[in-house]
């Protein structure tokens, strides 16, 4: 795989506490952005504000036409998708996909367009199918695709769904995917190693 350039999450029920685990065990200057859906009622403003107070990344609302830089986490807005352009960032309010907006699919696939083999993306803890569609067109360009393992999952149907359709590269626990992540990440400037 080439140099990751991105890296997009998408996670529903149980997502939360799936999030402080992978996102809390990053440092505060891992070298690549993280866009993240999770699927979330129209009226939970305040889930930048937790999430950026459980972990050491820099975590905001991403805002349309703004520019897609690391180190920090990007979050969907509620009731908008989330789409990747080439260097930043597209809000919509299209129909939602599968009873979601934003979707997980739309992210991935636009991620897929926007960085091709650049992307790394990775499905968490679910209730539904969202992302298996958007994993899909991530592995076509070359990019990688990682799913928690649904045995460590809350909610096992959204990975099980990916690794029924054999939509994925890995299937890794929850406490795995930071690694995997620090693995494929190039190193921050300044760093020792």
């Amino acid at each position: 795989m080439p140099i990751p350039q991105i890296v997009v999450m998408g996670t529903s029920a149980g997502g939360l506490r799936a999030l402080e685990r992978v996102l809390g065990a990053l440092p505060a200057r891992f070298a690549l952005p993280i866009v993240v859906v999770q699927h979330r009622s129209k009226e939970s403003e305040a889930f930048a504000e937790v999430m950026g107070s459980l972990v050491d990344l820099p975590v905001r609302e991403a805002e349309d036409k703004e520019p897609v830089v690391a180190p920090g986490v990007y979050l969907a807005p509620p009731d908008y998708h989330l789409l990747l352009e080439p260097g930043r960032f597209a809000l919509s309010t299209d129909e939602p996909v599968g009873f979601s907006r934003p979707s997980i699919d739309v992210l991935f696939e636009s991620a897929a367009d926007a960085y091709g083999s650049g992307v790394v993306g990775v499905l968490l803890t679910g209730a539904n199918s969202d992302g298996t569609r958007g994993l899909r067109r991530i592995r076509a360009v070359g990019g990688l695709a990682i799913v928690q393992d649904p045995a460590t999952a809350e909610s096992p149907e959204m990975p099980a769904a990916a690794v029924k359709d054999g939509a994925l590269d890995k299937v890794v626990g929850l406490d795995a995917i930071a690694e995997e992540l620090l693995r494929l990440a190039p190193r921050p400037k300044g760093s020792a190693s």
